[in-house]
């Protein structure tokens, strides 16, 4: 006993309890010997505890005893260790406890006596009838030095047994708001895990597992082997550990590099793992009848989990992260129309041959575009040597398409305001056409909100079968034409489906094969219903002296107007703007857009008196079944939703887009005020809609193109591509997952979007997932000396010009088409079309006070599977131009088309002429579906 009064406790083992023995405290001597050993082997232990007791310091150094006493300490030390070590430690369970750390304040253990006589280590064990002789002083809360001593003794004698690990032991201080830190490297990489299932959605399907089962499917993160020792050495200790406190990561003094070496070990087992898909892409690109890895039905649930293939380089140079949604669109399209479309809709819409009466030339005349040639041109290819070449082509010519980049341009004789492709059912081979109106003044104007009517065109060209093989030397004709009545046409949709029938169906006569069902918004307010035949079958109609191009006079099937059957007045919606064709079958219901807000249904089947009515002439007038107030300005365009016809969306002049639920079309299910639209598209896999904008309300950096979300996922807006000027036309490509746009600065661009599906706030980069197709600017020229009518490039000045009238920029101007190679996509972020883009969307300059000649008005993807990667574009110039994005092509979409191919050719059998001329062939009927 020292002269503080602090003694050590033994206890034996002789039973549960064991007898106390009171012996004098070491000498100092001995406490500095047993702190230098005990230092060194127990930092690592977080049970650790050091405290102090004012004034005790000083009494230590007073202490001295004797060797017997000494040597008798350290037996009883040794009694009291052992016994000790058969009682369970208590464990820093409470919240408020940090191990390793200080006791808070105030603290006291359950187990201590409010004033105990001495300085217990276990006071339940205590003789309290053998009290200390020397009085002990009142303790705070805090323990001696002397039990903390023992503590470690304690601990020190019950680990030997255990030999010590070759790697030093890791510090497991940490500071007091390191408990909630101490999961956050867990959940990192647990996040990683999500987003790589997640991601694993956008591919076709899962490729199958590698051999080694850790590279493909991993589970949970391995633990180093210092991990494992330290993770060892805490279960011996401790017969209950917390399991918070099992260690998963790295030591948490790094958890940042714990992080991100969480993240690059997972980057790299997707790395490897990519390559393998690009290995197995690249092999089915040779064979293509093998089935690819999209063909693979993913894991049962429960299975143990692939990673997702987004890591690697496709065969065309992009990234497989961004083709991914490419294979997926291409299933998605392929499924769905096979349930939502059909072969034979409108079977009482049949063309008639005496409904067509062709017009001589004088008669055409005024119905015809008034500029005979085309503005001069030129075309630059890149990766191709420069052809300085101008080329003037005339009215209804084209020019014959490059043996290598597949493009043609053929002129319409003015701007370009309205167009679509004919719908033809997969896997026909047939030829591909295209419907379009052009102005017939390249100065003419319009006022919007007044009803204009006057003298038209329609104008229907063919081109070809669009097919690799027998594209080199083809080129764009001019088919026939409509002559119309009804004012400038503003919009003009095709029926999805049911409406194309083959070239070669026996018709009695007057009936006429048909090749669609085209509907036009017109700005007298009215909408034209015209049944197209095919022009094979027309021009065999007509005697072989007749005038070429081929004009003709048509009685349309159906007059859609607004009102009813008492009160009809197109003038009080004004001017039709905007088209939309219910895109399930049976298609028969029509969506129009105008200028007061309303959005008007058409029911074109009906037989209600109300709604039909057949005039004396033979005509048909058709009246809406249902319209209503969508927005308190004009309507500039419509889209129905593809995969569910009760949803609609609408973009008008007062800044919003809405989307409607028709069955309770009272409000719409999202108002969305951003800026002001000029056009939409709703790809058919995706919960929203692709914008385009003009830039007078665009905020600065913003103006371009954005994926909005109907509301229903909650995503917020997605920055597709930035754009300097008025995007004018938007278009998207249900089979590519891919929108292209074009502008007021003569720029078309492509855009791959990703899948929408996910948080596009996730999405990175999205640089890489647009490029430009072409960029049309406008060069000044001059006549050479010796020849005049050849006028030839001129490097002077390139200031914009400042003309106004078409006449004027023309004289001394032509216009440059920048063409893309499109055929690859290696190393685009370093190729000079790229390069010029981005440096154009943020610093190009307009010149808003001439004629955009190099503005595109319209841009259209191709619908239908034999020709999916081809667009057609066109604008102020009257040029349209016709693209193939063969970098977009895959082995997938080829087989799809050799199995719709076989699909076709199963179904259209042919067969004799039918009877009946009101009824299709069988041939045209619909297989029943399983």
């Amino acid at each position: 006993m020292d002269t503080c009064g602090v003694g050590c406790i033994a206890l034996e083992e002789a039973g549960p309890v064991g007898n106390m023995t009171v012996v004098n405290s070491p000498g100092q001597e001995v406490l500095n010997q047993l702190d230098v050993k005990t230092s060194s082997e127990t930092a690592s232990m977080d049970t650790s505890i050091e405290m102090s007791l004012p004034g005790f310091e000083d009494s230590l150094d007073e202490r001295k005893l004797s060797p017997e006493q000494e040597s008798l300490s350290r037996l009883e030390q040794q009694d009291l260790s052992t016994e000790m070590s058969k009682n369970p430690r208590p464990r820093a369970s409470k919240p408020g406890r940090k191990r390793g750390g200080r006791t808070r304040k105030g603290s006291k253990r359950t187990q201590q006596q409010p004033n105990p006589p001495s300085a217990p280590l276990v006071p339940s064990l205590l003789d309290q009838s053998n009290p200390l002789s020397a009085p002990v002083p009142k303790k705070r809360g805090r323990k001696s030095k002397a039990e903390l001593l023992l503590l470690k003794l304690s601990k020190d004698i019950d680990q030997p047994k255990s030999p010590p690990s070759k790697t030093p032991p890791e510090d497991f201080e940490t500071s007091p708001g390191e408990r909630p830190r101490r999961r956050a490297a867990q959940v990192a990489l647990m996040y990683l895990q999500e987003l790589a299932e997640e991601l694993s959605t956008t591919l076709p399907t899962p490729a199958s597992c590698s051999e080694n089962p850790k590279e493909s499917c991993p589970t949970e993160p391995e633990k180093t082997q210092e991990q494992a020792a330290c993770q060892g050495e805490e279960e011996k200790a401790d017969t209950a550990p917390d399991e918070d406190f099992v260690l998963q990561v790295e030591a948490e003094d790094e958890e940042p590099a714990a992080e991100e070496a969480a993240e690059e070990a997972a980057e790299e087992e997707a790395e490897e793992e990519a390559e393998e898909e690009s290995e197995s892409e690249s092999e089915s690109e040779s064979e293509t009848s093998s089935e690819t890895s999209s063909d693979l039905e993913p894991a049962p649930r429960g299975s143990v989990k692939q990673k997702p293939h987004c890591r690697g380089v496709a065969p065309n140079g992009l990234p497989n992260y961004i083709m991914a949604p490419i294979w997926k669109s291409f299933h998605l399209t392929k499924d769905l129309r096979e349930q939502k479309h059909s072969y034979w809709e409108f079977a009482d819409w049949i063309p008639l041959s005496w409904k067509w009466h062709l017009l001589s030339e004088l008669e055409a005349a005024p119905y015809l575009p008034q500029e005979e040639k085309s503005p001069l041109f030129s075309v630059q290819r890149e990766g191709l040597p420069e052809d300085c070449t101008l080329y003037r082509i005339n009215r209804f010519s084209s020019v014959t398409a490059h043996p290598e980049r597949l493009d043609v341009s053929f002129f319409t004789g003015g701007p370009l305001w309205a167009l679509d492709w004919c719908p033809v059912p997969e896997g026909a081979g047939a030829s591909q056409y295209v419907a379009l109106y052009s102005s017939p003044d390249m100065n003419e104007t319009h006022s919007l909100s007044q009803l204009h009517s006057g003298p038209g065109l329609l104008q229907l060209w063919g081109l070809g079968t669009l097919q690799q093989e027998s594209c080199p030397g083809s080129r764009a004709h001019f088919v026939y034409g409509i002559a119309c009545d009804h004012g400038c046409i503003w919009d003009l949709k095709f029926c999805p489906s049911g409406a194309w029938e083959l070239p070669s169906t026996p018709r009695k006569a007057p009936l006429l094969p048909r090749l669609g069902l085209l509907a036009l918004a017109c700005s007298d307010g009215n909408v034209l219903l015209f049944s197209l035949p095919h022009p094979e079958a027309l021009l065999a109609e007509q005697p072989p002296e007749s005038t070429k191009p081929a004009i003709y006079k048509v009685e349309c099937v159906a007059t859609l107007q607004v009102g009813s059957v008492q009160v009809s007045d197109p003038s009080e919606c004004g001017q039709c703007l905007s088209l939309a064709w219910m895109p399930t079958r049976p298609h028969h219901h029509l969506a129009a857009g105008y200028y007061n807000g309303m959005v008007v249904f058409w029911n074109l089947p009906t037989n209600s008196p109300l709604q039909r009515i057949r005039l004396s002439d033979g005509s048909l007038k058709l009246y809406p079944f249902q319209c209503f107030l969508a927005h308190d300005q004009a309507v500039r365009t419509l889209q129905w939703c593809k995969a569910n016809s009760h949803f609609i969306v609408s973009a008008g002049s007062d800044r919003k887009i809405k989307f409607w639920d028709l069955r309770r079309p009272y409000e719409p299910i999202n108002s969305i005020k951003r800026f002001l639209s000029t056009e939409l598209a709703w790809l058919l896999p995706y919960n929203g809609v692709t914008v385009a904008q003009d830039n007078c309300y665009a905020s600065y950096g913003l103006c371009g193109i954005h994926y909005i979300d109907a509301g229903y996922l909650g995503f917020k807006a997605y920055f597709t591509a930035p754009r300097k000027g008025t995007v004018w036309s938007l278009s998207g490509s249900d089979w590519l997952g891919t929108i292209a746009a074009g502008d007021i600065s003569g720029e078309l661009i492509a855009a791959i979007l990703p899948d929408m599906a996910l948080n596009p706030v996730n999405v990175k980069r999205s640089v890489e997932r647009r490029f430009p197709i072409y960029k049309a600017d406008l060069m000044p020229y001059q006549y050479s000396s010796e020849d005049q009518d050849h006028p030839s490039a001129s490097s002077g000045t390139s200031n914009p010009p400042k003309a106004r009238t078409y006449a004027e920029t023309v004289n001394h101007h032509y216009l440059l088409f920048q063409d893309t190679d499109l055929g690859s996509f290696h190393d685009l972020l370093q190729r000079e079309p790229m390069l010029r883009m981005q440096e154009e969307e943020g610093h190009s300059l307009l010149c808003l006070d001439r004629l955009q000649l190099e503005a595109i008005h319209k841009v259209r993807f191709s619908p239908n599977l034999d020709s999916y990667g081809w667009l057609v574009s066109g604008g102020q110039s009257g040029l349209v131009r016709i693209h193939f994005i063969r970098g977009l092509t895959c082995p997938l979409g080829h087989r799809m088309q050799l199995e719709s191919e076989s699909h076709f050719s199963a179904v259209f059998q042919p067969s004799s002429p039918t009877q009946d001329p009101d009824f299709p062939p069988p041939s045209h009927r619909i297989l029943p579906f399983p």
